[in-house]
């Protein structure tokens, strides 16, 4: 049984920009999650706001889950398991 179906979504906001390594590795991480539990993943690409893009240009990818960031640079897949464990207990 997935934690999904017990769970309201997890919200989990990427703040990525076009041809970054890194974030295209923390999405990968993320979407393997999605058979796990329940997420609302929302992309926030940086380039489209100049205020954005100065508070997240020397981070990336940062990743936010349920609006704290939890990320930055890289997502480990264990860490990131602990995180949605944490955030999907009721």
């Amino acid at each position: 049984m997935t934690m999904a179906s017990k769970t309201k979504p997890i919200i989990i906001e990427i703040f990525s920009k076009p041809d970054c390594h890194l974030c295209d590795e923390a999405k990968q991480e993320i979407t393997k999650m999605k058979k796990r539990f329940l997420l609302d993943v929302r992309e926030i690409n940086i380039t489209e706001s100049p205020d954005v893009y100065e508070i997240y240009k020397l981070e990336i990818p940062v990743i936010l889950i349920n609006g704290r960031k939890a990320f930055k640079y890289r997502v480990e897949a264990d860490q990131l398991l602990k995180r949605l464990l944490s955030e999907a207990r009721p």
